[in-house]
């Protein structure tokens, strides 16, 4: 993987300048949780209740009044109601008319896992269903608040064509987007409102009630330090209302020391084992479907030494910054949790030592590799601070250690390594 397609996990433009964050990175929530953060900031959404069981789905549905009611799997992915079950039951979302018929379903759900276009094939296991008022749509929009690092502001970006993957809107019809972007200190001012409103068609009591929304909607973009508030589809109904129907959020991990409520909604449950083990250790990891791990400091460094893994014909398993400071306690669990990974074949620590001790990181090494009894190749390239130090530490170590001495060097002898 390229540096930039690493970026691409997080980063989508849909301008094709991969200017627009879309929270591949930062904390998620559940549609539910999301809806109760609605709820608190004022933007208008069906009413609904989560689920843990059938007989819940069934008590919930009767609360809601019953009639016409959609039941939704809960987990963080989307195409959910194109997705499938791996028992064979077809689609994560149904509209249901009774609270039996609600509770029929939600057993069909519960405890099951659910295969998306997001999920991959592994799917995601469902614990909780929401079971919220179905609506009559009149038309369906997209919205959503996300961050642009280019200009380092708010931009909300909307269209017309709610309902599907703005990407394809982006591909196919580009001039159905409105990209708005806000001033940081001035925030979302009134004209702005009404430009977006009149962009998007809505008139009268319609634009009145979607001015409100969208300011309701910033006001919680910037309150909870988000990094993406996407409503899609954001609908009219019949009856005239304007109302939020599915969400999804992203948070900046760096501010959730603010928000211990929302730290409070986080599933890892829904999240790759080893990134939370990483979190626990203030690792920054991202698991990859090549097999030789990564090990570096330096977000930058890392996502070279991907490329040039790739380069030289390899394939990373992972992304790992252990950062400017690592403990030796940190290397060892880095290196734990890259032999968590049954497809590692290989490992490659590529270590530039500015800020870092390079014998820290040799000590980490050896410590980690006497610890699992690590019988994978390991390739080591060791630069700057304390390196000599660091290099007898792992001479003296006992354990068979590839010496690489350039990145290039290092990464031609890993790739060679899992070759042989």
């Amino acid at each position: 993987m390229s540096a930039s397609l690493f970026l691409d996990r997080c980063w989508v433009g849909w301008d094709g300048s991969q200017r627009y964050r879309r929270s591949n990175f930062g904390m998620n929530i559940h549609e539910y949780q999301a809806k109760e953060l609605f709820d608190q900031f004022g933007v208008p959404s069906p009413r609904g209740m989560v689920a843990a069981t059938p007989a819940e789905a069934c008590s919930v549905a009767s609360e809601l009044g019953g009639g016409r009611l959609v039941i939704k799997a809960q987990v963080h992915a989307g195409g959910r109601g194109k997705g499938h079950f791996k028992n064979g039951f077809q689609g994560g979302v149904h509209l249901v008319d009774s609270p039996e018929k609600a509770e029929e379903i939600a057993g069909k759900m519960l405890d099951e896992v659910l295969v998306t276009k997001q999920t991959g094939e592994a799917g995601r296991l469902v614990s909780k269903v929401m079971v919220g008022e179905a609506v009559e749509i009149d038309h369906e929009y997209y919205l959503a608040i996300l961050v642009d690092r280019e200009t380092a502001r708010p931009v909300i970006v909307a269209s017309t064509e709610g309902g599907m993957d703005i990407e394809e809107v982006a591909e196919k019809t580009p001039e159905k987007i409105v990209r708005h972007f806000v001033h940081p200190l001035m925030g979302l001012q009134g004209y702005e409102v009404r430009k977006i409103a009149a962009a998007l068609g809505f008139a009268g009591e319609a634009a009145k009630q979607f001015g409100k929304l969208l300011r309701n909607l910033f006001k919680l973009f910037v309150s909870c330090d988000c990094s993406m508030v996407e409503i899609n589809p954001l609908v009219t109904t019949p009856d005239g209302r304007v109302l939020a129907l599915d969400a999804k959020f992203g948070f900046d991990d760096n501010a959730l020391f603010r928000h211990p409520e929302i730290t409070a909604m986080r599933d890892t449950g829904e999240e790759d084992p080893r990134e939370v083990a990483a979190s626990e250790f203030d690792l920054n990891y991202i698991g990859l479907d090549g097999d030789i791990a990564c090990l570096v400091n330096g977000a930058g460094l890392a996502m070279a030494t991907m490329d040039i893994i790739k380069h030289c014909g390899g394939e990373p398993a992972n992304f790992l910054d252990v950062g400017g400071g690592a403990s030796k306690e940190q290397v060892a669990a880095a290196f734990r949790i890259i032999l968590g990974d049954p497809n590692v074949k290989a490992i490659l620590v590529n270590i530039f030592g500015g800020i870092m001790d390079c014998n820290v990181i040799a000590e980490g090494i050896v410590a980690a590799a006497k610890e699992t009894g690590l019988g994978l190749p390991l390739v080591v390239r060791l630069e700057g601070n304390n390196v000599e130090a660091g290099k007898a530490t792992l001479a003296s170590s006992g354990i068979d250690i590839i010496g690489g001495d350039s990145m290039a060097d290092a990464a031609e002898k890993v790739v060679a390594a899992v070759a042989g």
